[in-house]
């Protein structure tokens, strides 16, 4: 009996001692489990280093080359196409007709007209005569010319309908598009030509506030276009924005004469070159990835001891991928420049090498 109740107490022992050992495995694993919790719950970010130090000043500015003139002709009578005598790719004139309409209705219309003017012609000279004899009162004769008067306005808007059906080049260009053909019915409004004209082209490019003052309207600006890397084209300033855009930097728009064979395209990518290169005093930036919601809006994520806290600063001119800091931030003061998509302010954050 005494062997039987020693068996049962060294029993109930060993399932303390398993019972003690699983409870401490399990708190154990509940700590790890917090810790990797915690370790997992900091959001993954890139930084950089808020710095004072030159910038150099941008000399070089990129666009894409507009035509001088830009035109779309659209018809202003209805009726059938009678003839189109220019295809896409002819180089046309001002004053040269690239297609006719038919106009029977509008050759009767003048017609009519000639004959109601020619007719008013007659009576108003007959009321003068009769007027100079007491024949008519003045009031006849003044109501005889003013018929004549309508008669000629009637036939002059005749003829320049008249004159609509033959549509005339008003710019000198080429035919970028052609809508028509014969046989096609149109309406007022109807689109029929485009012209562009590329002997003249327009390249617009942006400028940072630092360099608007050394930039005069007329000043000669080197181009490249890109598809042209060994070529060299002058251009000049024709306009100078009196705004900035939505980066502070200054609209600039360089007027370019084409080469005698038209080499430069509307749409092509050029470059602008307004000269050398000047180091601007130690100026304050930030990557200009840090900010969230654009330049404009003024907000940055700054990081401290492993937490993202977001700031207001006062950004001021944009130099490339780098932005002036007016006020807000100090040097050595790290800033998130990637992932703050994911971040609220307070948030615990690691920084990616």
């Amino acid at each position: 009996m005494k062997k039987k109740f020693i068996y049962i107490i060294a029993l109930v022992a060993a399932v303390a001692l398993i019972a003690f050992v699983l409870t401490k495995n399990k708190e154990k694993n509940e700590n790890e489990q917090k810790i990797v919790s915690l370790k997992n719950s900091s959001i993954s970010i890139r930084v950089d280093t808020v710095e004072t130090k030159p910038i150099e000043a941008q000399s070089v500015s990129n666009g894409t080359f507009m035509p001088s003139q830009e035109l779309k002709f659209s018809a202003e009578n209805s009726g059938r196409v009678q003839k189109v005598l220019v295809d896409e790719g002819d180089v046309v004139r001002i004053g040269q007709t690239l297609a006719i309409i038919k106009g029977d209705k509008l050759s009767v219309d003048v017609v009519s007209a000639r004959a109601a003017y020619d007719n008013a012609v007659a009576d108003a000279k007959r009321y003068e005569n009769a007027f100079k004899t007491g024949g008519v009162t003045k009031q006849q004769l003044d109501q005889a010319q003013l018929t004549l008067s309508n008669a000629k306005a009637k036939l002059d808007q005749a003829n320049i309908s008249f004159g609509d059906a033959s549509i005339k080049a008003t710019i000198n260009g080429i035919v970028n598009k052609k809508m028509i053909e014969p046989g096609s019915v149109v309406s007022p409004g109807t689109e029929l030509f485009e012209l562009v004209n590329v002997s003249k082209l327009k390249l617009t490019v942006t400028v940072p506030e630092a360099q608007v003052p050394a930039l005069k309207k007329g000043n000669t600006v080197k181009v490249k276009a890109s598809v042209y890397p060994d070529k060299e084209f002058s251009g000049k300033i024709s306009f100078i924005a009196p705004k900035a855009d939505e980066s502070l930097n200054f609209p600039v728009e360089i007027e370019i004469a084409n080469n005698p064979n038209n080499e430069l395209k509307a749409g092509m990518y050029g470059t602008a070159d307004f000269g050398g290169s000047e180091q601007q005093k130690p100026i304050r930036t930030i990557s200009r990835n840090a900010f969230v919601g654009g330049v404009n809006a003024g907000q940055v994520f700054i990081v401290k001891d492993s937490v993202a806290t977001l700031k207001k600063i006062t950004p001021g001119r944009v130099f490339g991928d780098k932005v002036e800091v007016l006020d807000g931030l100090q040097d050595g003061e790290i800033v998130v420049i990637s992932g703050q998509i994911n971040l609220t302010n307070g948030a615990k954050v690691s920084i990616l090498k």
